[in-house]
């Protein structure tokens, strides 16, 4: 080890507002009430995944403005207060544009100038539907960007594709990642302009995700992100997505556990519920363990986040609670599918809502093997 080496320090504090406080409250009251597991079936084959007036529900108790600053027509509260809404959702598996369309909020308002600001902030404060187009294929660890933006005197010309951009098929306008002249761009980019797209099949169902493409799109300048450091300002995106779908990706473990807990409670096995077999407890156990622990890193990372670029300690602690909270659901899911015995395999059973859950929230923003080596380089490097 290098002898001059720093020790590791970092933010251990933790900070949960009366804000999130009431938030967190409202929403499971809302998703409680809007999203029933037969509401929940009843989407699996809809077109857009969600219901509209919930949506509109949504905006109108002023969700969508959570994290804009009152100036461009939110409510101001910060970026932390979007994620006990999205814990709520993921609990009660409610899925709308909320996720997708604050991220692409985030994009304009860490990314944008004044202009950018007040063009489009407005009405995704309002309910206009947005998302992030990022990946050039399906690997989140992947660096390549393969969309280009040519530059022809004031105007810029788009071309490539994305994939996997959640509510592409809802969505209005998307923030896209491109290569412009050697270095990485973000561009606003309307439905209307996209060549093509094309839904794909996930395999949570609740969830929506499209591959769009763009052949030879005009752009005006206007339409490009001012942020000169927009490597730096996409790692923050991601980690802020990875952190928004782990508290979605709890609460569903959340209610994974819940449905578990219910089972073992009214099946018997041999005169006995099962639920009174050490077997059965002690894995039990440690899924609500996992739902904790994950909860409380969730909640740190969300208490560091501000306005201004992620530091280290923030990255380290959105990182850490993607892991925990990946990893909490795919147990809690396999043990669903597990406990409920041959039933659980079946397509009726709600275990099986849950463990797909699990595998798309494991994979979006990164799996835990790819926040974990990250992690390591950070913790364990210290070489500089």
């Amino acid at each position: 080890m290098n002898a001059e080496a720093k020790p590791i320090t970092h933010n251990l504090t933790m900070d949960f507002s009366e804000e999130q406080a009431m938030v967190l409250e409202q929403a499971r009251q809302f998703c409680g009430e809007k999203s029933p597991i037969p509401s929940v079936r009843n989407l699996l084959d809809s077109v857009s995944g969600f219901d509209a007036a919930v949506w509109e529900e949504q905006v109108q108790l002023g969700w969508m403005g959570l994290a804009i600053p009152e100036a461009y027509g939110g409510l101001g509260l910060g970026i932390s207060c979007s994620v006990p809404v999205a814990e709520a959702m993921g609990k009660n598996l409610l899925t709308t544009p909320f996720i997708a369309s604050t991220l692409a909020a985030q994009a304009i308002l860490r990314g944008g100038d004044e202009w950018q600001r007040e063009q489009w902030l407005p009405g995704l404060a309002t309910g206009t539907v947005a998302s992030l187009a990022l990946l050039d294929d399906g690997d989140w660890g992947g660096s390549l960007c393969e969309a280009e933006v040519v530059r022809r005197n004031d105007e810029y010309i788009l071309s490539g594709q994305k994939w996997f951009v959640a509510h592409g098929a809802t969505a209005e306008f998307f923030v896209v990642s491109a290569r412009c002249e050697g270095s990485t761009v973000l561009a606003v980019v309307s439905a209307e302009q996209v060549t093509k797209n094309e839904s794909q099949v996930l395999i949570d169902e609740t969830q929506r995700a499209a591959k769009i493409s763009f052949d030879q799109v005009n752009l005006s300048s206007s339409a490009i992100l001012s942020q000169a450091d927009t490597d730096g300002l996409l790692a923050d995106l991601c980690l802020l997505g990875a952190l928004l779908t782990a508290a979605e990706a709890a609460g569903s473990a959340i209610a994974c556990l819940e449905t578990v807990v219910e089972y073992l409670n009214i099946r018997k096995q041999f005169g006995r519920l099962i639920g009174s077999y050490q077997a059965l407890k002690h894995p039990t156990v440690e899924i609500l363990n996992a739902v904790d622990s994950a909860r409380s890193h969730i909640y740190h990372a969300a208490g560091l986040l501000g306005s201004d670029a992620l530091d280290n300690d923030a990255e380290i602690a959105c990182r850490m609670a993607k892991v925990l909270a990946t990893d909490a659901i795919c147990y809690a899911g396999d043990r669903a599918i597990q406990f409920h015995g041959g039933m659980g395999f079946t397509y009726e059973c709600n275990a099986q809502l849950y463990l797909r859950r699990a595998q798309w929230s494991q994979q979006y923003y990164g799996d835990s093997r790819h926040h974990r080596t990250r992690l390591a380089r950070i913790l364990l490097d210290n070489s500089e």
